[in-house]
């Protein structure tokens, strides 16, 4: 994921693949300004909230939305993996026509475009139906198998308000299809980083830290050791990018000449800073000191990014400024406040694991805490002692 602006990416795309590139006019400074300003603020805007609906989607208990937990295997993998995608991508759009390659892509992002707008909508569309609205409950249920080996594939949770904000998503969808508009692709794109923010969960700050140096190391090999990242980028036609025209004040909403800032450079520090915010929480202590270090850092790490690109006219790795200083600027303070053990022994995923045992209800008893596991033994205990006598009173 690398952020850059249309003419620095259009200049190595072209040196790359051995096309001219065409000449651009340079764009203004309030342009310039207007796009970085636009850029950094569509960033912010899924971490904050993302990291906020992280919380109350680890509490839940809708199967529909329930997180995917990132373990430490995950996050060593994940680079390899993510080179191994990005690598073929390239190869697939050096061999095949890229009319093709991007038709199916865009319906494939078309679906989950459809999808990603509709979840990160619904809650703030509750609002606005009446009380009296005839909302019925649906789900979706896809197996595999049957018996003890039947396995769930798909298990979607819906009602009729999430079938409205799906109708409003696909007017949105059809428009990202026909006419792959900027802003289309930008709604996609806060949706897509919206929902990995709140959705993906990392277990703990060890694993963050993992998944951050990993990536950390793949952003600036494929940026600065090829012309891989900023040829993908260029070449796909899907929303896997926020941009903004930095000539929008000359040529209003048919401007062309984009600033980019790729989705992972959201997705990736947004769930350490959605981490950070649980970890905030656990404390008990009713502040977000670790959430307002990490957010303010990431804003400073990109600003820092926007800063570079300017200077030195070049596709910027976002994530070789970005981890230092999200991972940073939170370790500092748990070292000035003595938290340091407490933040790298927080287990986030022990509260939403599946296998982790929970209690259903609470035994009514009053007392000191050793009254209350006397009683709780007392209750796993009497089935015991049940089926021992079954077998003498036949």
């Amino acid at each position: 994921a690398a952020a850059h602006n249309g003419s620095a990416a259009g200049a190595a795309a072209g040196a790359g693949t051995g096309t001219p590139t065409a000449t651009r006019p340079p764009a203004t400074p309030e342009g310039m300004a207007l796009a970085y300003g636009s850029l950094v603020l569509m960033a912010l805007l899924p971490i904050f909230f993302g990291a906020l609906r992280s919380v109350s989607c680890a509490k839940s208990k809708n199967s529909s939305e329930m997180p995917e937990t990132i373990t430490s295997r995950d996050a060593a993998r994940f680079p390899i993996v993510a080179s191994c995608t990005l690598l073929g991508l390239y190869l697939f759009f050096k061999i095949f026509s890229q009319e093709y390659i991007n038709l199916l892509l865009s319906m494939y992002f078309f679906v989950l475009g459809i999808l990603a707008l509709s979840h990160t909508i619904s809650p703030m569309m509750n609002r606005f139906f009446p009380a009296n609205f005839p909302n019925k409950q649906y789900q979706l249920l896809f197996t595999q198998g049957s018996g003890e080996s039947k396995e769930e594939i798909v298990n979607y949770e819906f009602d009729t308000k999430d079938l409205v904000c799906l109708a409003l998503s696909s007017v949105v969808g059809v428009w990202y299809l026909l006419r792959k508009h900027w802003i289309a692709n930008n709604l996609f794109g806060l949706a897509f980083s919206l929902n990995g923010v709140e959705l993906l969960h990392l277990n703990n700050v060890s694993t963050g830290c993992i998944l951050l140096g990993g990536l950390f190391i793949y952003d600036v090999f494929w940026v600065f050791g090829t012309n891989v990242m900023v040829t993908v980028a260029k070449s796909f036609e899907a929303p896997i990018k926020l941009v903004f025209p930095q000539d929008l004040l000359e040529k209003g909403l048919e401007a062309d000449n984009f600033a980019m800032l790729g989705l992972g450079d959201i997705v990736i520090p947004g769930i350490f800073i959605a981490l950070l915010l649980r970890f905030d929480i656990s404390l008990k202590k009713n502040t977000h000191t670790y959430f307002y270090t990490s957010f303010v850092a990431y804003i400073f790490g990109l600003g820092l990014t926007i800063f570079i690109m300017h200077i030195f006219k070049h596709a910027q790795p976002a994530l070789l400024y970005l981890v230092p200083a999200c991972i940073g600027f939170p370790l500092l303070v748990a070292l000035a406040k003595g938290e340091v053990t407490e933040m790298f022994s927080y287990e986030s995923s022990a509260e939403i694991l599946p296998h982790t045992p929970r209690l259903t209800h609470f035994p009514t008893v009053s007392g000191s805490p050793a009254s209350l596991a006397d009683s709780m033994q007392q209750k796993l205990s009497c089935p015991r002692r049940r089926r021992q006598q079954s077998p003498s009173a036949m």
